[in-house]
């Protein structure tokens, strides 16, 4: 039994993601309250906040914009709150898809060839080849996400796209296995391997109960489990060292993975991936949420340095 801390829930806030995030911060709720904590929920939802008196620690499930991007990060850091996640400088850098991949770039990880695009009437960049995929830079939860098979559908895919706001990261399209590599506390998790039934792994997918199958270990020798993982510690060594994250790969049928992003604030909801990959390395959802409180209140738990093979 732990000792009974004051923990405030940070959930829902003002991004497109914010449903998600009321999914997540309503199950860490119930888990850290089965631990035996005391616990108040706060939303953000129009990007100010003021913490209950005598806060030991903030549990961030906030998603996307404000939440994820290093926003609240420094607003609590300037508060001298601990919370879970990472640093806002990692949290600001990882958020980024686009200096997220420059950075990371120097790091021998395997990346999709891309551009950068912002004008609405950009043409077809001629020097990727089809299929595309088209991610808005700063956003998660794959909202905005877009795929482009052909020329011709290149204007509205690329329209929808930049909808969301800000640049869109153009990537040809990398064939394999989708993959997440989840780290906690430098320990490298079983890994997931994520089919969707039908379609690709888009928001509906994401977050429909029942619509993707998920392989848990995913069924891959040693070897090429051990190379996904290396490449996950890679990408933390990266951005700068992270408590817990969750780092997606496309896996070519040659065992190569092909880094996609890096998540710092990984959904905690029914169907999100971190909590598999902890179940079946044998932490219960109660579990890994009191770990990531731990992880918050050690010192300097928020850049740790994973060391993960």
């Amino acid at each position: 039994m732990v000792e009974p801390i004051d923990i405030c829930v940070m959930l829902g806030g003002p991004s497109p993601e914010r449903e998600v995030s009321l999914r997540s911060g309503a199950a860490v709720v119930g888990a850290l309250r089965e631990a035996g904590h005391r616990v108040v929920e706060l939303d953000p939802a129009d990007g100010s906040f003021q913490l209950p008196p005598n806060v030991d620690v903030v549990f961030l499930a906030l998603h996307g914009t404000y939440g994820e991007d290093g926003t609240v990060q420094s607003e609590l850091d300037a508060l001298g709150v601990p919370y879970t996640g990472c640093s806002a400088a990692v949290s600001r850098l990882a958020f980024d898809k686009v200096q997220t991949k420059r950075t990371c770039a120097g790091h021998s990880l395997a990346m999709a060839n891309d551009v950068v695009i912002e004008e609405q009437d950009a043409e077809l960049p001629l020097g990727l080849k089809l299929p595309l995929v088209l991610k808005p830079a700063t956003q998660g939860s794959s909202i905005g996400l877009e795929f482009v098979d052909t020329a011709s559908a290149w204007p509205s895919g690329l329209a929808k796209a930049l909808a969301p706001g800000g640049p869109v990261l153009v990537e040809e399209k990398i064939l394999g296995r989708e993959v997440t590599a989840g780290v906690v506390g430098g320990e490298a998790l079983p890994l997931v391997e994520i089919r969707p039934k039908t379609g690709a792994y888009d928001y509906k997918n994401k977050y429909t109960t029942g619509a993707t199958e998920y392989i848990c270990p995913a069924e891959f020798d040693e070897a090429t489990t051990m190379r996904i993982q290396t490449a996950a510690g890679q990408a933390l060594a990266a951005v700068g060292g992270v408590s817990y994250v969750r780092v997606d790969f496309i896996v070519r049928d040659s065992g190569e993975p092909v880094l996609l992003e890096i998540n710092t604030l990984p959904g905690m909801t029914e169907t999100s991936l971190l909590p598999k990959a902890a179940e079946a390395a044998g932490m219960s959802f109660t579990e890994l949420c009191q770990r990531l409180v731990d992880l918050a209140l050690e010192p300097a738990g928020q850049v740790a340095q994973p060391e993960l093979i």
